[in-house]
């Protein structure tokens, strides 16, 4: 009989615990929420909204990795934390799954990503923010197509309607043509060549000359796009990431602060590709968006 009565016990329990969790989560999750269906493939984004009071701004999070877009990356970044710590800010989060490398290239996943920005500004009113004051974050990947939306929304006076306020990035790939010490060689059979391949030529290279294949490879590395009308960026990145080099982080700051944009760049000593206690550096993520995207109210 109390044999019983225990396992009811611990039933209950197994039952009522995940329920009760969820009630203390700082956040709603929407999920699969259809922003765009190009060639008629849904694209879809998780939506967290806070449960507590909203600060009225958004923050869009690009959900790739490996650029895969996968559901495993947005678990990848609650395990991080990212939406908890957001939720309890009060900030509306925007989990956007651009596609993945099996089906788009790079330049398609970034038309993916700005028809998601593009839906974000357009249901502002519906989520009660601020379609002016987005950030924008990603982490690998996500962070390398966070960084290439935010430098490409506008070509010189011309906006395509998908700038950000401010974008943070955990250790993204930012240049194609010089890879930690090694120039990058499209053409080679490494499987980092075949890597800028599917990401840069969806139809393959026979026919296209050098300067043909070089011009390509720009225009998916943000580090050679940095202009003065970029958005102020945050770079976080370990010193002993072997998937992504430091030097993929430190390059673009370096072009962002020669013409003039506010970049800052956080070194994780010994953190690599993430590292354990990523989460305290989400924190410091997000402490650094209070900051450019929080209204200031006088004293």
């Amino acid at each position: 009989m109390i044999r019983s009565q225990l396992w009811m016990s611990l039933l209950i329990l197994f039952l009522v615990a995940p329920a009760a969790m969820a009630e203390d989560l700082p956040y709603v999750q929407h999920k699969n929420i259809i922003y765009a269906e190009p060639h008629g493939v849904a694209l879809v984004m998780d939506v967290f909204t806070p449960t507590g009071e909203s600060n009225g701004v958004g923050i869009v999070d690009v959900a790739s990795g490996a650029w895969h877009s996968d559901r495993g990356k947005i678990r990848d970044h609650k395990r991080a934390q990212m939406y908890d710590i957001f939720g309890s800010k009060g900030y509306t989060v925007f989990a956007i799954r651009p596609g993945s490398i099996t089906k788009f290239s790079a330049p398609e996943m970034l038309a993916n990503l700005k028809q998601g920005i593009r839906w974000v500004k357009e249901h502002a009113a519906e989520y009660k923010i601020d379609p002016d004051r987005l950030g924008l974050v990603g982490a690998s990947a996500g962070g390398h197509l966070a960084c290439l939306a935010a430098v490409t929304a506008q070509n010189g006076e011309k906006s395509d309607g998908t700038e950000v306020k401010a974008t943070a990035v955990f250790f993204p790939p930012t240049d194609f043509t010089m890879y930690g010490e090694r120039p990058v060689d499209p053409k080679s059979n490494s499987r980092f060549g075949q890597i800028v391949r599917r990401l840069a030529f969806p139809n393959g290279i026979d026919g296209l000359s050098d300067e043909e294949i070089a011009a390509e490879v720009i225009k998916i590395s943000p580090a050679k796009l940095a202009h003065d009308k970029a958005p102020p960026f945050l770079f976080i990145h370990g010193d002993a990431d072997r998937a992504v080099p430091l030097q993929q982080s430190e390059v673009m700051v370096a072009a962002l602060k020669e013409v003039g944009v506010p970049a800052k760049l956080i070194v994780k000593p010994g953190g690599g590709h993430p590292w354990l206690t990523i989460h305290e550096e989400v924190r410091v993520l997000a402490d650094w968006l209070d900051g450019q995207l929080l209204e200031k109210t006088s004293e």
